[in-house]
């Protein structure tokens, strides 16, 4: 993997990624496929909504249907009929979201599966193996990832064991066919940023993700937390907020010098009838949308807004018709994707500060509380769907 550093606006940075199976231009948005898919969508639709690269995640597919099966397929891209990267997670999130299914010590973690309740330690050298196996341009090590507000003894062990982890994946890649990124941990204590960040750039990763954020911290704690470590990371190479997704925050973050994100906000609102607009999300199941004539979004370029009406939409909702969550998701990524092709260009033009305050002034987010509120529910509904 090679990354160029094209421009810089303030901290604001423009760049590409080259991987073996494409460039990638930054900054730029991941959609989540967790197992193999990005939910209702099919490649095409990914390809028109000019998605660059593709999240996987290694738990859920060594589970189902397996890393020995998608390796003989020649690996996840093939498998999945997705000719573009793809990054995978190691599964250290499951080590936070699933917690009453997994126990984390030093030499790794033990899930015990949601499928039919047998056990597997994923440890820093299995996560890699596993990781090679389904051809990831672009693999995280396994790290643990703690809950906020949390006690000190806990971030501090987090800390810890991801470095102790981070040192033995290094160690245990055995292919150049892709780049290795660590990851920081410490959650909202600096001190603990600080040496995450010094132990995990020692160990001279291709890239580096800052982990642990936007797991139940205030947005401005998240901003300030993000800020911070983003300017401890090296210049010369990717930087990856995780599990980063809503268009403010996109915004904000672009502003702090981080070039990747991944979420599955996007399409988890869009299955729920939220859809992204300049001014904010709209709820499509809203009365106003019922006889409405004209695009969810007007002079969207998305599939859904150019072919079908607000009011089409709303049907297919209340009617609870499948096509109604991909023609959503269609368009929630592509205001998402487009989204970053234009901070890009107002990067490039050293226009970003202008642009990001003509967006945030115009754009109203989700209140604070029900983001927070929406949050824990996915979380719980996380655990209890897969630790039921």
């Amino acid at each position: 993997m090679i990354f160029k550093l094209e421009a810089k606006d303030g901290l604001a940075r423009s760049g590409t990624i080259t991987t073996l199976k494409g460039p990638i231009s930054t900054p730029v948005f991941m959609p989540v496929g967790t197992q193999a898919s990005v939910k209702s969508l099919d490649p095409n639709d990914l390809h028109a909504v000019n998605a660059q690269i593709i999240l996987g995640n290694t738990y859920h597919l060594y589970l189902r249907p397996g890393v020995d099966l998608i390796n003989r397929f020649g690996g996840l891209s093939k498998f999945m009929g997705w000719n573009g990267p793809v990054l995978t997670d190691s599964g250290g999130f499951q080590g936070f979201s699933l917690g009453r299914l997994r126990k984390i010590d030093e030499e790794g973690i033990v899930f015990t599966s949601h499928l039919d309740g047998s056990s597997h330690i994923f440890t820093a050298e299995k996560v890699i193996q596993y990781q090679e196996l389904l051809g990831s341009d672009i693999a995280m090590p396994l790290d643990w990832c703690v809950e906020l507000p949390s006690e000190l003894d806990k971030l501090e062990m987090s800390v810890k064991r991801t470095t102790l982890w981070a040192g033995r994946s290094v160690a245990a890649k055995t292919k150049n066919t892709y780049a290795l990124f660590g990851i920081i941990q410490g959650g909202t204590e600096k001190h603990l940023r600080e040496l995450s960040a010094k132990e995990i750039t020692y160990l001279n990763f291709d890239g580096y993700a800052i982990g642990g954020l936007s797991v139940g911290e205030p947005k401005s704690k998240m901003y300030e937390i993000a800020a911070f470590t983003s300017e401890l990371l090296p210049t010369d190479k990717p930087r990856y907020l995780m599990g980063v997704g809503s268009p403010e925050d996109l915004v904000e973050c672009v502003g702090i010098g981080m070039d990747m994100f991944d979420c599955s906000l996007p399409t988890r609102v869009a299955r729920n009838g939220s859809l992204f607009t300049p001014e904010g999300r709209i709820n499509i199941l809203g009365k106003r949308f019922r006889n409405m004539m004209s695009p969810p979004q007007e002079n969207c370029d998305c599939y859904t807004c150019q072919n079908f009406t607000a009011s089409y939409l709303s049907h297919l909702f209340r009617a609870k018709e499948l096509l109604a969550y991909r023609l959503a998701s269609i368009h929630n990524l592509r205001f998402i994707i487009r989204l970053m092709a234009e901070l890009k260009l107002a990067i490039n033009n050293g226009e970003f500060k202008e642009y990001r305050e003509k967006f945030l002034m115009k754009y109203c987010p989700t209140n604070e509380s029900t983001r927070l509120s929406q949050k824990q529910k996915w979380l719980d509904y996380q655990n209890e769907t897969y630790g039921r």
